[in-house]
């Protein structure tokens, strides 16, 4: 069987070969020898070769290109970052106590390093200066001249306080004779209507000519007799002053004013229109009060008269600078009945 087979397969392949020759012969041209063909391969492939390495440079010089275009936009972005943040630093050190107390030690360094060469150029120039001692002069003392003899000033002759009343001596003296006789119930008002003894009429006569009308007196024992002895006062000083004066009584409680007003209204023959602010008495409670009262009847060109309880102890000293004021000083006895009372 095998030899069966193989000449067959022989007659196969020579046929074959047989009809690869025919159709080469035919259908093909003669080859060229392998020289030739390998000198047309050379020439060529060159040309195919610059081509790719062209357009492969130019394909990563533009990727370069823009490469760099992206970085240098990324660098402008930064750079302007950088540039908001430095002024937002700048701003915060002028702001922050650092920043100031730093541009301060700057200034004083510069101020500082100015001032030691303006000295040095002042010791140099000092230096440099020639000093001239002035001549001595000696001049005579003022003692050892002879002294002028002045002539003496007239000196004013300020009046004293108690001559306040000197010259009205003859009509206040004349109004203590009618106190001491028997009372005068219908007598007009502002008139004393009731009699003095002579130790309040003594009393009185100290107090005007002595004291000059500004002092203290002793209490007469009770604030009616007081209020007696300050009526006879008021007065005095309606016949020297008429309406020009007013008279202001102090005390400290609302109770003792009452008592104030019905013994001066009494012994003077006056009616409850008679005390107010802009009547002839006035009744005061506080200091103060009677101290600007006393201020705006001085403002005026009148007169105050200011009369003072016996229960107080306590005198503010702007009550003292007006020209006219009786203070009655009560006893201890006096002063410890009046606390019991109140």
């Amino acid at each position: 069987m095998e030899s069966e087979e193989n000449p067959t397969n022989e007659k196969q392949n020579s046929e074959q070969n047989i009809s690869v020759e025919n159709s080469s012969t035919l259908g093909n041209p003669p080859k060229m020898p392998e020289e030739n063909q390998t000198e047309s391969q050379s020439v060529v492939i060159p040309k195919n070769d610059q081509k790719i390495t062209t357009e492969q440079t130019q394909s990563i010089i533009n990727i370069a290109l823009k490469d760099l275009h992206l970085s240098r936009e990324k660098l402008e972005i930064e750079l302007k970052e950088l540039s908001k943040k430095k002024v937002q630093i700048e701003t915060e050190l002028k702001s922050s106590f650092s920043g100031q107390s730093d541009a301060i030690a700057r200034k004083v360094k510069g101020f500082q390093e100015y001032l030691t060469g303006a000295l040095q150029d002042l010791a140099q120039s000092a230096e440099q200066l020639e000093l001239v001692v002035p001549p001595v002069i000696v001049k005579p003392s003022p003692l050892d001249e002879n002294k002028k003899i002045e002539p003496a000033k007239e000196q004013e002759v300020i009046p004293a306080v108690s001559d306040n009343f000197k010259p009205d001596e003859s009509l206040i003296r004349r109004c203590f004779g009618q106190f001491v006789e028997q009372p005068d119930f219908y007598a007009e008002p502002w008139k004393l209507r009731r009699s003095l003894e002579n130790n309040d009429i003594e009393m009185l006569e100290d107090w005007f000519f002595s004291m000059g009308g500004r002092g203290a007196q002793p209490s007469r024992g009770s604030r009616s007799k007081n209020a007696l002895v300050a009526a006879g006062v008021i007065a005095i000083l309606g016949e020297l002053y008429g309406e020009q004066f007013q008279t202001l009584v102090l005390a400290s409680q609302p109770e003792r004013l009452g008592e104030w007003r019905r013994c001066l209204q009494d012994a003077l023959g006056l009616n409850r229109e008679d005390f107010g602010p802009n009547s002839g008495i006035v009744l005061f409670e506080r200091s103060d009060s009677l101290i600007e009262r006393a201020d705006r009847l001085e403002e005026r060109g009148e007169l105050p008269l200011i009369i003072i309880d016996a229960a107080e102890i306590n005198v503010e000293i702007p009550i003292l600078q007006f020209p006219i004021w009786l203070a009655f000083a009560g006893s201890p006895n006096e002063i410890y009945e009046e606390n019991e009372l109140t």
